[in-house]
């Protein structure tokens, strides 16, 4: 909880913060960079970082800390937190990271803000900071001992035992531990990290979900590639899909995210976009194999059938569960596709179980979408869940 004499001083200043947290974050991140280049070689997303989703992602989450902090001060915006967290797990970010940081995002509050920063502020927003830093190391050793691993030790090297050209930009990598060791436990949702050396030396890093269920012996990535020639977009995804065979070995963490299947006991909605299926296909393998049997609707929406990723595993798994629908919305459908999926997803047709759980991924203007039908057709708030692929800009969005 923020001091009294914070909170007036954060209040106070909220607006003047939030109208140039955009510059501060941006400054932060060139001050960062210049200081320790080798953190945007090997752990930041280059291409993230020249779109600017990372710059936008980050002073989102600061502001809604603060202004959590301030007009919620007896609760935590802990949602939020446990995804930032469990992103850092998965890059393996320790503690001493947090001091760096502090260093370089100060520096650019000083300077972005001037004068306007009297010890008074600077002490107020030292405070938050350290809140929210402190709220995410905890959350981040607590990730870590859940997984037996020492802090920021997440990575092994995984073999590639075969790949499937699933379509013509979407493969699927199956993976074991090169030591012969079980590969670690999952839940159905969950990602790993796959680090990369590219051809100019950097080691990038990017988050694939687990597209099979837990009790599959192999691992499973299914990774669309990312076209932007030239550019850093989707070179990690163009390494794999260009140069990654059967016998390669990859760098990879063991799971991490907070999209996981719960509230089994509820009737599930399971809605995706593009390959946002992936962690949708682990979900229904995973209530397939336990002989799940409350309602489930499948919802997924895609450029055209061809571009459907797993399409015929997301036909037969929905197929398996007694009472289970599966509705696809395609841009560009084959002969004979139902008028009313034409186009992009509309939950405007379809019945909603009261107490409905639903699980969201796909790109952020189709679950804005999905989620605001959901709310419409009576879906509590706090029971739909969501994955954003990249840099979470959804309240940077709001």
């Amino acid at each position: 909880m923020l001091s009294e004499t914070s909170t007036a001083t954060v209040r106070a200043t909220l607006p003047a913060v939030g109208a140039a947290i955009g510059e501060i974050a941006d400054l932060f991140y060139r001050k960062l960079f210049d200081a320790h280049p080798e953190l945007l070689r090997d752990l930041f997303n280059r291409g993230n970082q020249a779109s600017g989703a990372q710059r936008q992602a980050l002073a989102g989450s600061i502001a809604a800390f603060a202004t959590q902090l301030v007009e919620h001060p007896d609760t935590r915006p802990d949602v939020m937190l446990g995804r930032i967290a469990h992103k850092h797990a998965s890059l393996g970010i320790t503690a001493g990271q947090y001091e760096v940081v502090h260093t370089h995002l100060f520096a650019a509050i000083a300077e972005v803000l001037g004068d306007a920063v009297t010890p008074e502020v600077a002490a107020a927003w030292d405070e938050v900071y350290w809140l929210m830093a402190g709220a995410l190391i905890s959350i981040e050793e607590r990730l870590y001992a859940q997984r037996g691993v020492v802090a920021g030790d997440v990575w092994r090297e995984w073999e590639v035992v075969d790949r499937t050209e699933e379509t013509e930009d979407v493969a699927t990598f199956r993976l074991r531990p090169v030591d012969g060791t079980p590969a670690p436990s999952f839940r159905p949702g969950q990602y790993v990290s796959v680090q990369l050396e590219l051809p100019d030396g950097a080691r990038q890093i990017r988050q694939y979900s687990l597209s099979r269920s837990p009790g599959s012996p192999l691992r499973s990535i299914t990774v669309k590639r990312v076209r932007g020639e030239g550019t850093p977009d989707g070179e990690v995804s163009r390494q794999l899909h260009e140069h990654t065979r059967a016998g390669d070995r990859l760098r990879v963490s063991v799971p991490y995210g907070d999209l996981v299947l719960d509230h089994m006991d509820a009737p599930l909605l399971l809605a995706s976009a593009g390959i946002g299926c992936t962690p949708m296909l682990s979900m229904l393998e995973h209530l397939v194999d336990t002989g799940h049997r409350t309602p489930v609707t499948v919802v997924h929406g895609d450029r055209s059938p061809a571009a459907h990723a797993l399409r015929a595993e997301h036909t037969l798994l929905t197929g398996k569960l007694p009472g289970a629908e599966a509705h696809f919305w395609y841009e560009d459908p084959e002969p004979g596709h139902p008028a009313g999926r034409t186009g992009t997803v509309d939950l405007t047709g379809l019945t909603v179980a009261p107490g409905t759980h639903a699980y969201l991924c796909g790109p952020l203007p189709f679950m804005r979408a999905v989620r605001a039908q959901l709310l419409t057709a009576g879906v509590r708030a706090s029971d739909i869940h969501y994955e954003v692929f990249g840099p979470d800009l959804w309240l940077a969005a709001a």
